[in-house]
């Protein structure tokens, strides 16, 4: 009964999606339109290697809760995750993710901090002489709880402080993600749906000119786990706010008039193109109980940075994670382009495992275990 309920909801909420989406917004560049876009990126090798964005995946590695602050529960009490990377250009991006949870009160708490640190860059004036240098970086704190909701549903949110310094300009805004989670130990299907960046902006870049738009996003996710086979498939769905994400490229338009003027191929829907573009395709495989093998296809990366006459890999994404009990190890590749794959290394801890605190350790419950999930 529990599976059929499930199935049921998944089936009327992926229904009401597709009815809906066609009256949401016109075609656009996804990216570069909002400020604080950096809230966008992964927060852990474990989620790139799974396309960038998951918010229903139950593994026990608490970077989940970063996606969806649902997937925190009493299972992740103690856990600390870290990674810390060179992006492209000399771009370098920090990630921590921490859970505890307070039985007292029967609720799970994460903090996360995600920085971003674009380097030294030279200051010219308009016929290039220079004049100095400066330095640009964003960063996000995050604070989240979630509780249990009857037998499989959890839900939870989160508050978050974003900051942005790009040159002598300065913005910061205050936000919330809200998710839910559902979970059948039996039938090992998940299901989860997070509105996320909801809020306001604090300070805005120029005094003068009104805020810039925050990157709200409203995503669902379905999961499955084999019983008898090592095996996980995902469907993620992104950006359901809006049907047509697709970028209008002006190399679809074609000459076809006596003088010359250019027309766009207006004959074309690209519905499966508009489609695909929300979803992002993932799976896992368990070799034995220490190794994690992920892949995962972004066909919105792929769509939006592949060159027609050298596609490469551009949308896919492979990862590994190896389990040693106190830690966890995390690698991803991701190929955004065919200019060159992005490389991440990530570390997981039990620090109940690792140390104890003595008696303050005990009326804090810093040993505590309790059960991933009921």
């Amino acid at each position: 009964m529990p599976r059929f309920r499930l199935m049921l909801s998944v089936k009327w909420t992926g229904l009401l999606v597709l009815l809906l989406l066609p009256f949401f917004g016109h075609a656009q560049v996804v990216g570069g339109e909002r400020t604080m876009e950096f809230l966008r990126l992964p927060n852990a090798p474990h989620i790139s290697a799974l396309g960038g964005i998951n918010v229903a995946n139950p593994e026990q590695d608490i970077a989940f809760a970063g996606q969806n602050p649902a997937l925190m529960r009493p299972g992740l009490h103690n856990q600390l995750s870290l990674n810390y990377n060179g992006y492209y250009s000399g771009i370098s991006i920090a990630n921590l993710m921490y859970g505890y949870h307070v039985e007292k009160i029967k609720t799970s708490f994460a903090l996360g901090v995600q920085y971003i640190n674009y380097g030294s860059f030279v200051q010219t004036d308009y016929i290039g002489n220079e004049l100095g240098s400066f330095r640009a970086n964003e960063y996000a704190i995050t604070l989240a709880a979630s509780r249990q909701y009857k037998e499989h549903w959890r839900y939870g949110a989160n508050i978050k402080y974003a900051y942005s310094g790009l040159y002598d300009k300065y913005a910061s805004a205050l936000l919330t993600d809200i998710g839910i989670s559902y979970y059948d130990t039996g039938s090992l299907w998940n299901f989860g749906a997070v509105a996320k960046n909801i809020g306001f902006t604090l300070k805005k870049y120029n005094p003068s000119n009104s805020a810039e738009p925050l990157p709200f996003d409203l995503q669902i996710g379905v999961s499955k786990r084999f019983k008898h086979l090592p095996l996980r498939l995902m469907v993620t769905a992104h950006h359901l706010y809006q049907w047509d994400v697709r970028y209008d490229n002006p190399a679809d338009a074609e000459n076809n008039s006596l003088i010359g003027s250019d027309t766009s191929k207006k004959s074309k829907s690209y519905f499966g193109d508009k489609l695909f573009r929300h979803l992002i395709f993932g799976a896992e495989v368990s070799l034995g109980k220490r190794i994690l093998i992920s892949v995962a296809y972004n066909h919105l990366h792929r769509g939006e940075l592949v060159i027609k006459d050298k596609t490469g890999m551009a949308g896919f994404s492979f990862g590994a994670g190896i389990n040693l009990n106190k830690f966890q190890v995390h690698y991803a590749r991701t190929y955004y382009h065919i200019a060159g794959a992005y490389n991440e290394f990530g570390l997981t801890m039990s620090l109940n495992k690792l140390f104890g605190i003595g008696k303050t350790g005990e009326k804090i419950h810093w040993n505590a275990s309790y059960p991933d999930w009921q």
